[in-house]
């Protein structure tokens, strides 16, 4: 039987903006419920989450970290999240197992662009949260500014529980508006408000039951009991969001906080039922967090770890785990030996006997087992859906420096990205660069770090070369003849083709015109492989080209030196000069690039994405915020995400995916031909 019940846990995720304080919210929280003996610090390296090398050296969270603790008999299973754009693949994969949340807030930046950002992702899955306004002790803190900003955007179901006694320096405590513990120790205009604030809380809560909403009205006054049992509710519904005001670094607001996570968010049993498909049928199946339930988990977090090898974290919906059992992997159609269950805390595993419904664990050492994966009863399968991770917006090439790092370059990018779902690698099929894909130039290079401490591969690292494409705008037509006669067998062929241009994006078509017999069938199979392979070549720059029709009309034999090789050579060199007649252009990728900025920065995006050749297709207002729809040529995007975060000082981030090919300026194009060019010379020379 497992320790905790799904009523006793609590699983919540912390979101902000950049360097809202996250990473130490958790320490003081860990050490206020006892689980450590005092807080860590980043500055000193030692805390519990942010436990890697890379997140020690640069001082900010890269990976999510699990942590859990025990106060008041419920467990808590909390997530820190990165507040960078860059590592929004942490955050997506841990939304999907929470029932909570608490959103950072910095008293002096108030709501920044990561913050309205986070309260996106909370609203995109309907989760009850709690706000806790950090650095309330700094200068130029601003409490009520604050709220009245989340007010503004979020409504009046912001209010505030936690009040600050006092502020900048003097900040030491916090007034509890729902008890009026503290409430005496307020003064002037600060009791004045807060008194104010308590008015709006008592409202809000009456608001969110109607039996309360006509005693408040008759009596004008609710009980405490009253007030709490109706708060609660009014938060585990969406309806109300709790405001607390503290300072993480000093410990104060903590055991506030700490309170409104374990008494007014959700556990696993309050959280409405899940759903899950039926990977036989493609049936709905409902998932609830009943211990006696039928068994369903999903991971949601890999880690490669040096000593212990691959740790993956899962939640457990319904029913049990045991250590020491064969978990069934639903997604993959696999059986899992798993050895002993733990509970993870940053980097240290904890071993228990059993992970019931609602409670994250992890297993370690799991062979087919990847992130996203669902594990089930294998009677009764169930698939949860896939984390919805947005497309990666930067490449670079890379190229392993040495042979021994060639041959253990393939194994650790599947590994890395086997953690980070946002991470991804390729080889192009057309340059044949291995390319790996990222949300931003510090996640790539912070994976590009990772390569080589853990993994001791070193890589010179490249901005990936475009996939341009050749096709033509007209007809052209050619006649060639392959004649080879210098001792032993001689080689005869002539081929008579016509090219022509076709739609965009519709490839290649081969036409077979020839009448007669001149060119005999099986030598017009030659001239289509010949034709094949002078596309792979290119006739201006040596790109693939697309989107034309070779049409084969006559040609010649010869009854003895005739052969499949000849035709292949007549037809490639037949169709390169057609297509030199056919008024050959150059084709490049445009994307479809969705950008989200804040409006004061507006005029310098859209004259940055002009100057890049970008052109916009539509705009969206919103909360401060504009979202720019625009079609930008690829190779003017590869490294705009600095650029991007430059402008709008970090504010703005963007999508974006592949749209069509279109045709290279002319000016851009000679420059293209001209370098294409020059490296054939060079390769030559070598």
């Amino acid at each position: 039987m497992a320790e905790f019940g799904a009523k006793n846990i609590r699983n919540v995720i912390l979101l902000s903006h950049s360097h809202a304080g996250k990473t130490t919210v958790a320490e003081h929280i860990l050490s206020e419920s006892g689980a450590i003996p005092k807080p860590g610090s980043i500055d000193e390296g030692n805390t519990v989450s942010d436990y890697s090398k890379d997140e020690i050296e640069r001082k900010v969270s890269i990976n999510s970290s699990v942590i859990n603790l025990v106060h008041n008999g419920v467990k808590v299973n909390m997530i820190d999240t990165p507040g960078y754009a860059d590592f929004v693949a942490e955050i997506v994969s841990g939304l999907g197992v929470v029932e909570g949340a608490v959103l950072l807030v910095n008293a002096v930046n108030g709501v920044e662009i990561g913050t309205m950002q986070a309260f996106k992702f909370i609203q995109s899955r309907n989760l009850p949260t709690a706000v806790f306004v950090n650095k309330i002790d700094k200068e130029h803190a601003d409490f009520a500014k604050c709220v009245e900003g989340l007010q503004k955007k979020y409504g009046k179901k912001c209010v505030v529980i936690g009040y600050p006694i006092g502020k900048e320096a003097s900040f030491k405590g916090v007034a509890n508006l729902l008890t009026k513990e503290g409430m005496d120790a307020l003064q002037g205009e600060d009791k004045e408000r807060a008194e104010k604030e308590s008015e709006i809380l008592v409202e809000g809560v009456a608001e969110s039951d109607d039996a309360l909403l006509e005693k408040y009205l008759e009596s004008g006054a609710l009980s405490t009991e009253e007030i709490k049992g109706a708060f609660r509710k009014g938060v585990v519904d969406g309806n109300i969001i709790p405001i607390i005001a503290g300072s993480a670094i000093n410990g104060v607001g903590i055991k506030e906080l700490l309170n409104v996570i374990v008494n007014y968010l959700p556990s696993p049993a309050d959280a409405p039922a899940g759903e899950a498909i039926n990977p036989v049928d493609n049936s709905q199946v409902e998932i609830e967090a009943k211990e006696d339930g039928v068994f369903a988990a999903q991971v949601f977090k890999t880690i490669s770890d040096p000593y212990v090898g691959q740790i993956s974290i899962f939640k457990v919906f319904s029913g049990s785990a045991k250590s020491n059992s064969t978990l069934y992997n639903s997604t993959r159609g696999t059986r899992e030996k798993v050895g002993q269950l733990s509970t993870i805390e940053g980097k240290q595993l904890k071993p228990v006997d059993e992970l019931s419904a609602g409670d994250i664990g992890c297993a370690t050492k799991l062979k087919d087992t990847m992130t996203g994966d669902s594990f089930s009863d294998e009677k009764s399968p169930v698939k949860f859906a896939d984390f919805i991770i947005p497309e990666p917006v930067m490449s670079f090439s890379v190229k392993p420096r040495t042979r021994s790092d060639e041959d253990k370059i393939s194994d650790a990018l599947h590994k890395l990205s086997a953690e980070d779902l946002a991470f991804k690698m390729d080889r192009d099929a057309q340059t044949k660069e291995l390319i790996v894909k990222g949300m931003g130039d510090l996640h790539l290079k912070i994976m590009i770090n990772r390569l080589l401490e853990r993994f001791g591969v070193q890589v010179d690292i490249g901005t990936p070369k475009v996939a341009y494409r050749e096709t033509i705008t007209g007809k052209g037509d050619s006649q060639y003849r392959h004649k080879k006669q210098s001792g032993g067998a001689g080689q005869f062929a002539e081929v008579w083709l016509r090219v022509e241009p076709l739609p965009r994006g519709t490839g290649f078509e081969f036409v077979d015109d020839v009448v007669g017999g001149s060119i005999p069938g099986p030598f017009v199979v030659s001239c289509e492989k010949g034709i094949k392979k002078a596309m792979d070549t290119g006739i201006l720059a040596g790109f693939p080209v697309a989107d034309v029709r070779a049409v084969v009309y006559d040609g010649k034999t010869h009854p003895v030196d005739s052969k499949d090789i000849a035709f292949q050579i007549a037809a490639r060199s037949a169709f390169k000069e057609a297509c030199q007649r056919a008024k050959p252009i150059l084709l490049e990728p445009i994307m479809e690039v969705e950008f989200v900025i804040p409006e004061e920065f507006m005029g310098s995006v859209t004259g940055s994405l002009s100057s890049r050749r970008g052109r916009i297709l539509g705009m969206e207002p919103g909360e401060s915020v504009q979202t720019v729809k625009a079609k930008v040529p690829l190779d003017e995007m590869y490294k705009y995400a600095n650029e991007l975060k430059s402008i709008t000082a970090g504010r703005g981030t963007y999508t974006m995916k592949f749209m069509h090919y279109e045709q290279v300026p002319s000016n851009i194009a000679q420059q293209i031909v001209q370098k294409a060019k020059q490296a054939k010379e060079e390769a030559k020379e070598e």
